[in-house]
């Protein structure tokens, strides 16, 4: 018995990491690729200095500002803002490689970037990561102590707004402290369904 369910295959999906900073985002990411996790795991250009222990290539593209704006004058990204006052931005060239190639694309974004994703690409996988309260954000915002003062005080208050942002996502989770694998099975979960759906997500970019 031969029909066309046996030998379709799941369409790639292009998957966002979304949420305030200190949810665990990076964690999470940094997890599933430990874990080898099948995916193309997208690097984010940023002209930010680069923090203690990170590595060009791998957590980031630093760029500085000139070759950020060179970037957007040739139309070489997905999407870019400007985030606390640093340009972060999702080269085109790797993501459409990727799908191209049948992979699965994950990428971790801030709300905005979110936003702008779904956007240009409407069938994009949106998930949320927060934690238990505004109070424990805060705290864990406190706890990196990678900002001043005043850097500090932006990210709770931009935080707290995207926070508000959970409505236009399609999967939420609450990345619990000392947790991490849990959330990273919720995340592998929620994509094992989403390519077990007999309507598939088509992205096209």
């Amino acid at each position: 018995m031969s029909s066309e369910y046996e030998v379709r295959k799941p369409n790639p999906l292009l998957i966002v990491i979304s949420g305030p900073s200190g949810v665990g985002k990076d964690s999470i990411v940094l997890r599933m690729r430990e874990r080898g996790f099948p995916f193309h795991f997208v690097v984010t250009a940023t002209t930010r200095a680069k923090r203690e222990g990170e590595v060009h290539g791998r957590d980031y593209f630093f760029y500085t500002n000139n070759e950020f704006a060179w970037m957007i004058r040739d139309n070489e990204l997905i999407e870019y803002a400007i985030v606390y006052n640093d340009y972060k931005g999702i080269p085109k060239s790797q993501v459409r490689e990727a799908l191209a190639s049948g992979q699965d694309v994950v990428m971790r974004l801030d709300a905005q970037g979110a936003k702008t994703v779904r956007k240009l690409a409407p069938e994009a996988l949106l998930i949320f990561i927060t934690c238990d309260s505004e109070d424990e954000l805060e705290a864990r915002l406190r706890k990196r102590k990678t900002e001043t003062d005043a850097q500090l005080s932006l990210r709770i208050a931009a935080a707290r707004k995207e926070l508000q942002c959970i409505e236009t996502f399609d999967y939420v989770i609450v990345n619990e402290d000392f947790h991490l694998d849990d959330t990273v099975d919720k995340v592998r979960a929620i994509i094992t369904a989403e390519h077990l759906k007999v309507k598939q997500r088509k992205v096209d970019l």
